[in-house]
């Protein structure tokens, strides 16, 4: 049995490395251009759930994420606005609250994200949830829902260099296109006098979010601690994003690779 049990593990290594140049044709390595390893699809975890403060870099690793492994991106706020249009049960309940200028509550939020969950591209492909759960409750009420995770990942950034970058936002309120005055200004001069700032990206304003969001982290991530992984976001997105995807490819290869002893036990 302990043969056959090698045997198996020596095939999905194998594996694994084999997909290297197909994966290489078919995105032509990451969206980034960064050399990040082999990523099976097979093999990497589908099932992800992507956390960090404001300005964190969330939605830039959400998109080589998504361009990688093909998962399904899930917001809340997107899922609320789809279920309302689509006029599902819990979209009806959620559109009352909102109408009413309410937030909507936590067992809402589950029933639209479950409902998502059950839909086909989720079951074939994957999924990635971005920002949520945000407090211990809503983490409690998506396990109590038997939705569950592959894969934490926490995208860590020191306070200070949060607010350097919310501060520095600005959008072209023509494109909407995104630049940052330190980071990455607009070279057009005509660009850079249309560009406008958010009421809410200034420092008093996420001092207060980084407030709020510090003060529920920490029982989230202690509900993921057998999933979670922790990564440097200060650095440069090419950097982060390879160590994501490894991450991802890392933690997915360890779970197949228990399955697989225990089933030949």
């Amino acid at each position: 049995m302990k043969s056959a049990a090698a045997l198996l593990l020596l095939t999905l290594a194998q594996s694994t490395s084999a997909f290297t140049t197909v994966r290489q044709q078919r995105v032509g390595g990451s969206v980034w251009g960064i050399s990040s390893g082999p990523i099976d699809s097979s093999l990497s975890a589908k099932n992800i759930i992507i956390a960090g403060a404001p300005a964190s870099g969330k939605g830039t690793q959400c998109e080589v994420i998504i361009k990688n492994l093909g998962v399904v991106h899930l917001s809340t706020g997107d899922m609320l606005r789809a279920a309302v249009a689509a006029e599902t049960e819990v979209g009806k309940m959620a559109k009352d609250f909102m109408d009413s200028g309410k937030l909507v509550p936590d067992e809402i939020i589950i029933g639209i994200i479950k409902d998502r969950l059950r839909e086909s591209d989720c079951q074939e492909n994957g999924w990635l949830l971005d920002g949520f759960p945000r407090t211990q409750a809503q983490a409690k009420a998506l396990a109590d829902a038997g939705v569950s995770a592959d894969c934490f990942i926490f995208l860590d950034v020191p306070d200070e260099m949060l607010v350097e970058r919310v501060v520095g936002r600005r959008t072209d309120p023509i494109t909407g296109k995104i630049y940052h005055m330190t980071f990455s200004p607009p070279e057009d001069e005509e660009i850079l006098n249309r560009l406008e700032r958010r009421s809410d990206d200034t420092e008093e304003k996420v001092k207060v979010r980084l407030e709020q969001f510090h003060a529920n982290i920490d029982a989230v991530k202690d509900s993921y601690t057998d999933i979670m992984v922790s990564i440097d976001g200060s650095r440069a997105p090419t950097e982060v994003s390879s160590e994501v995807l490894k991450t991802i490819n890392r933690m997915r290869t360890h779970q197949r690779r228990k399955a697989l002893v225990g089933c030949l036990r």
